[in-house]
């Protein structure tokens, strides 16, 4: 049964620059590629997955001031219900995405109006009504979105918060015991592998498991094309991940961490969610860009 309200969602909006080279780069000459545009951001991903799943979402973010109107339509054209801020100093986050043959993405980030997002900006009502809170790692990275969501944290009392780590790299440049000082107190950790060696200290699956359910209710260790598992104490859970020709893997973590927050949200079991997710990651890196696509034919695979 679903439980009354929706998933609350805070963090990121993104313009991505999706760059697929047809060739390694060029250095100081040119190279033919393959350039999208598209909405991203990672919590602004999750959102539109949540929503795709049928899951009531509510997105709270940072623009532009001269987005604020756009966006808000795009997120409520997908069934993301937005409470956007618009910055007059920053322009909304861009980041460009390198993508490797082998759909492996790297990423060149411009935070813009993200690293602004305040406590102001996130109304007590939407913290009450909401089932569970989800934090976007990327909003602990930087002094005023870490203050808002620490807030968020302390207002949320007793409810339920999931966290994203999203960010290896900033994870190292922050420090793994800041990170995990800060997210004290969450339900669920969704780190991939590379985020879980960071904040285990520890290159082995088993030890990143057991160190991290030390200190989580749940941790759901995202590790691509190997698949998944979680682990609640002693217990633990796997899933092999479908095997797909990727070309995108941007949005893959997002629709991992959707998907299995949309199979709990409706009380199903933690097995079946992991196995739910690996699904929905993998579609998801076959599709350019961050966000769902009607095409892409994954809005029953939270549910089914």
């Amino acid at each position: 049964m679903t439980p009354p309200g929706g998933i609350l969602v805070i963090g990121d909006v993104m313009t991505d620059v999706i760059v697929r080279p047809e060739g390694p780069l060029a250095r100081g000459s040119d190279r033919r590629a393959s350039i999208a545009f598209k909405p991203g951001g990672s919590a602004a991903n999750q959102a539109a997955w949540l929503a795709s799943f049928g899951v009531a979402v509510d997105f709270v973010g940072r623009v532009g001031a001269a987005d604020v109107q756009g966006e808000t339509a795009r997120l409520k054209a997908i069934g993301v219900t937005p409470w956007l801020a618009g910055d007059t100093e920053h322009e909304t986050g861009r980041l460009i995405a390198l993508i490797d043959p082998d759909g492996e993405r790297s990423f060149l980030t411009d935070r813009g109006a993200n690293d602004a997002l305040e406590a102001d900006d996130i109304p007590d009502a939407l913290i009450v009504q909401a089932a569970l809170i989800h934090l976007s790692g990327y909003s602990f990275f930087a002094p005023s979105p870490r203050a808002a969501v620490l807030d968020v944290i302390r207002r949320a009392g007793a409810k339920p918060i999931s966290v994203d780590p999203a960010s290896a790299e900033f994870l190292r440049e922050a420090g793994a015991d800041n990170f995990l000082e800060w997210t004290r107190g969450a339900a669920i950790l969704f780190p991939n592998a590379e985020e879980a060696a960071i904040l285990a200290g520890s290159d082995d699956p088993e030890t990143q498991c057991a160190r991290l359910a030390a200190l989580y209710p749940l941790v759901v260790v995202k590790r691509g094309a190997a698949g998944c598992e979680a682990a609640a104490g002693a217990k633990r859970w796997r899933a092999a991940a479908p095997r797909v020709e990727a070309i995108d893997t941007t949005g893959a973590g997002d629709a991992f961490v959707a998907a299995f927050l949309a199979a709990r949200h409706t009380g199903t079991d933690v097995q079946t969610g992991l196995e739910r997710a690996v699904v929905a990651g993998a579609l998801a890196s076959t599709i350019v860009g961050g966000g769902p696509s009607p095409k892409a034919g994954v809005r029953s695979s939270a549910r089914d």
